[in-house]
């Protein structure tokens, strides 16, 4: 019997979706919360349906007019959705300090948490005390109202650093008259870069600092000259340095935003914002995850400095002195170049044998095969763009959930790629179910020249990490919205379903399912397929290291901030870490951090090392798999029962226990990073 599609109602109308009108509404709704807000603290009592339904179905109805305007923010920006969603944030900020700081309500939960013996409420609750601690609720005046100030400068900081990072990206392009200024260049990307510049009106070909036409240039184009001008417009955007210095410049952004988040945490007694961020994490101290990261950064960088040698060495043997010293927008060229040479692997051949679609087709039935859940396009569901596509989940004949997918780059649309939330799985007050409903979204090429999308293998990784963090979301099965899905998960595990699930792109017993020629369906050749999984430590150590650069940057930049100290500006800093760690050159006038929005306008501040902490647990977790079967039903089956099901109603340290039997250890990381010695292993 086909499944009822239940979820048809409940779904957002982009369509109809009134940008002007957006602020009043919300503006309505933030009222008709206070007014919930005071009703249930006069009251009293300490029952769950009276004291945490009412406000909880209050929270709901709001973010079911700020999600959708959330998200259109990122994916379709404009002028008019600029300006609802700015004149929104204040009064959004706003509310949400004052119900962090409402004391009524805090003693009202906390009469709730101690009388409370369903374990899924008492950990709501707890977490929830926990989170009024960090809102101020202890706070006295003027230290509370400058709390409130503060996070309201943030939130619009946050907002404003975002958009510059977009203006910066669309806001320059480099055009061309003829293909012959990129030589090397494969004909299928000078066909995307001939689609963009007649997407602009333009004759020639455009290149643009999105990542799938920005890259395709930096690895195939024998022009230096060309490589170091596109280089330049992409490590300068919203800075004081490249082609378009001073215009979005997120420099004083930075700064006030690292001295506002200083104070904050000063106000709420930490040491550091550092602490502050911690103080919601697996991790217990700055001082644990700087171990952490130096603790990799001795292992990796010796054989990083390997790496970078052999670059050197064999850039000079192909070009001589033109090449010697390498500078940083060889490094992609001369990459891809060694990793032909080496591994007889060419990932523009490689190229059409992942078609989007074969991909997405392959990614669900591994999902169906480990998880037990199917995934069905739907019609006629409300879009905001032509290229969107939504999906039932079905668990047997039950729809459990759906989700929208965006996956290709265009105008408009911020870089990247994320799991957000469009519905959160709650039991309503009513006893019905809410089922849970994610926006994905990625930034691969588009279909152009008559041919599909086709992915890089990489870009193949990206897409099975983000359906994995969509998949803690949708299949929770926890009934209270801060704690079902991702909500409640500690920020360093959060990433543990997203990178497990990546390890799926590269067995061999996978890599058939997610593969095949897009034009003859010809499976990938047995001797490409031993190269790609060959290839699959190539510069590991090197790539390691530039993730360790950012974490460790991240998490000095906030511990060690001191006002006025110019050795706490983020130049500074960051110059420091590379010093200590990094093994590629960087020129004086890269500006990396002008557009690291994870850590100023993402939730990534100071836990930016949270990919590196949370890839031990997915490396171990994905060994019970290497273990029993990669495609083991059973293990699938305990993972979605432990893990993904349990959102955050546990701490993930129980969780992963119950899943591995056994604390998390390195080894699987050390392997699976290239780290591990034959020497190590036998031991």
């Amino acid at each position: 019997m086909a499944a009822t599609f239940h979820l048809a109602a409940t779904l957002p109308d982009f369509d109809a979706v009134d940008v002007e009108g957006i602020p009043a509404r919300i503006n309505a709704l933030l009222e008709e919360a206070r007014a919930v807000v005071a009703r249930i603290t006069e009251q009293g009592g300490e029952d769950w349906d009276r004291l945490w339904l009412p406000l909880e179905e209050q929270a709901d109805a709001l973010d079911r007019v700020w999600s959708p305007l959330r998200h259109l923010h990122a994916v379709r920006d404009s002028e008019a959705l600029r300006q609802a969603y700015e004149a929104v944030l204040p009064e959004w900020t706003r509310y949400h300090t004052e119900l962090g700081q409402n004391r009524a309500l805090y003693e009202a939960w906390k009469r709730l948490a101690e009388r409370q013996e369903q374990p899924e409420r008492r950990r709501a609750l707890a977490l929830a005390l926990r989170d009024f601690q960090l809102s101020g609720v202890a706070l006295e005046e003027p230290a509370r109202s400058r709390y409130a100030e503060l996070r309201q400068q943030l939130a619009e900081l946050s907002n404003r650093f975002a958009n510059h990072v977009l203006d910066a990206t669309q806001g320059w392009v480099l055009e061309l008259e003829s293909e012959a200024e990129l030589p090397g260049v494969p004909e299928s990307f000078l066909a995307l870069y001939r689609e963009e510049a007649r997407s602009r009106g333009l004759s020639g070909l455009c290149i643009t600092l999105d990542l799938p036409s920005y890259l395709p240039a930096m690895q195939y184009c024998s022009d230096r000259s060309l490589r170091r001008r596109l280089y330049e417009a992409q490590v300068t955007r919203a800075s004081d340095q490249g082609p378009r210095a001073g215009q979005w410049d997120n420099g004083p952004i930075m700064a006030d935003l690292l001295k506002a988040r200083h104070e904050l945490a000063g106000l709420l007694g930490y040491d550091d914002y550092a602490e502050l961020s911690l103080a919601t994490k697996m991790a217990s101290s700055p001082d644990e995850v700087e171990g952490f990261l130096l603790d990799l950064a001795r292992r990796a960088r010796p054989l990083g400095q390997r790496e970078m040698a052999e670059l050197q060495a064999f850039a000079r043997e192909v070009d001589g002195d033109q090449a010697d010293p390498l500078q940083a927008w060889d490094l992609p060229y001369y990459s891809e170049w060694l990793k032909r040479e080496r591994y007889r692997i060419d990932q523009e051949e490689l190229r059409p044998y992942f078609p989007f679609d074969r991909v997405l087709s392959g990614l669900f039935d591994i999902v169906e095969r480990l998880f037990g859940v199917r995934c069905v396009e739907r019609e006629g569901v409300s879009v905001w763009h032509e290229e969107v596509r939504y999906f039932s989940v079905l668990s047997g004949d039950e729809e459990v959930a759906g989700f929208y997918l965006d996956p290709y780059a265009r105008q408009h649309k911020r870089g990247g790629a994320w799991m957000a939330d469009c519905l959160v799985r709650r039991r309503r007050a009513d006893g019905s179910l809410q089922r849970p409903v994610a926006f994905l979204t990625c930034n691969f090429s588009p279909p152009s020249g008559g041919r599909p999308s086709l992915l890089t293998h990489d870009e193949v990784t990206t897409l099975f990490h983000e359906f994995g963090h969509g998949l803690h979301h949708m299949l929770t099965q926890v009934d209270i919205a801060t704690i079902s899905g991702i909500n409640g998960v500690p920020w360093d595990a959060v990433e543990l379903p997203s990178q497990f699930l990546e390890n799926w792109c590269w067995q061999r017993e996978t890599i058939p399912l997610l593969s095949g020629h897009y034009e003859t369906g010809e499976p990938l050749p047995e001797s490409w397929l031993e190269r790609l999984l060959a290839v699959r430590n190539f510069q590991a150590a090197m790539q390691l290291l530039r993730q360790i650069e950012f974490g460790l940057f991240d998490l000095r930049l906030h511990r060690d901030y001191r006002p006025g100290d110019p050795l706490s500006l983020p130049q500074a800093v960051l110059d420091q870490v590379r010093a200590e760690v990094a093994v590629v050159p960087v020129p004086e006038f890269n500006r990396f951090q002008h557009g690291f929005s994870h850590i100023f306008a993402g939730g990534y501040a100071a836990g930016y090392y949270s990919y590196k902490w949370a890839e031990l647990l997915s490396a171990d977790a994905f060994a019970a798999f290497e273990e029993e079967g990669v495609l083991n039903a059973d293990t699938g089956r305990r993972f979605r029962s432990t893990v993904l099901e349990r959102g955050g109603a546990e701490p993930p340290e129980v969780l992963f226990r119950r899943f591995r039997g056994r604390d998390p250890r390195p080894d699987a990381l050390l392997r699976h990073s290239g780290l591990t010695t034959e020497a190590e292993e036998a031991g």
